[in-house]
C-alpha cells in the first residue's frame, strides 16, 4: 500500500505563487506514474498533469499550461506542483494519485490541500 499526503496548499492572491507537495511513503518506482487532479466546488475532478518515474511529463490541462508545472525527486518520494500566476478559477481541493502503469487504474490517493487565490 502506497499512502499519499499532499501539502502546501493555503490562501493566496490572484498573481501569487504556491508550491504543493505530494509525499508517498514508499517508492513507486516505474510501477506507477504520478498526477495531480483538483476539484472546483460544484465541479467534476479536472486532470491537471501526470509525471513518470523517469520524469517525463505529459498531459499539461490547457487551463494551466504555461502556469503550472509538475516536477519529481525520487530520492525523497516527492512530486511537486509549482503553480505560477494564480487566478481565482484555480481555486479547488487539489489531490495526488499514483497511476499503475500496467492496469491504467487510479489505485492510491491523497486526501487533498486546499488552494483558495482571491481576487
Amino acid at each position: 500500500q502506497v499512502q499519499l499526503v499532499e501539502s502546501g496548499g493555503g490562501l493566496v492572491q490572484a498573481g501569487d505563487s504556491l508550491r504543493l507537495s505530494c509525499a508517498a511513503s514508499e517508492p513507486t518506482f516505474s510501477r506507477y506514474a504520478m498526477a495531480w487532479f483538483r476539484q472546483a466546488p460544484g465541479k467534476e475532478r479536472e486532470f491537471v498533469g501526470l509525471i513518470y518515474w523517469s520524469g517525463d511529463v505529459i498531459g499539461y490541462a490547457d487551463s494551466v499550461k504555461g502556469r503550472f508545472t509538475i516536477s519529481k525527486d525520487n530520492d525523497h518520494n516527492t512530486m511537486y506542483l509549482q503553480m505560477n500566476s494564480l487566478k481565482p478559477e484555480d481555486t479547488a481541493v487539489y489531490y495526488c494519485a499514483a497511476r499503475s502503469v500496467a492496469t491504467g487504474w487510479y489505485d492510491y490517493w491523497g486526501q487533498g490541500t486546499q488552494v483558495t487565490v482571491s481576487s
